[in-house]
């Protein structure tokens, strides 16, 4: 299976859609943040391993604490996506702060102070 085969990208987006779902709706560990979104996952090609984008809205402690509260309940989501999807192999998922969208929105900030100093 090739890395961009169409297989692999509804085998990534039926992975972060669960993966969002039992964030949202299963775990209720107090360490993660009530705004954390998944925003992109990568599984490997042979299933064994994933790579889970996550964003979270909030300070840095916040965040150092949601991925904190994720790595400590793997085991529970890896079993909640093994009864949720129906693959040969589970994906052994790993969490990586994404800090993506908490850029863009300072980057549009200041192009937005930008505008408004050049109108003045």
């Amino acid at each position: 299976m090739r890395k961009n085969s169409i297989k692999n990208i509804r085998v990534n987006e039926e992975v972060m859609r669960e993966l969002s779902q039992i964030i949202r709706n299963e775990i209720k560990d107090p360490r993660i943040h009530p705004m954390t979104s998944v925003v992109t996952v990568e599984v490997a090609t042979d299933l064994k391993s994933a790579k889970a984008y996550i964003s979270v809205l909030g300070d840095e402690k916040q965040q150092q604490d949601t991925i904190a509260g994720l790595k400590s309940a793997e085991g529970f989501i890896r079993r909640k996506l093994a009864s949720n999807i129906n693959l040969r192999n589970t994906p052994e998922v790993t969490f990586i702060l994404d800090q993506s969208i908490e850029y863009g929105v300072r980057m549009s900030k200041l192009i937005d102070d930008v505008n408004k100093g050049s109108e003045a």
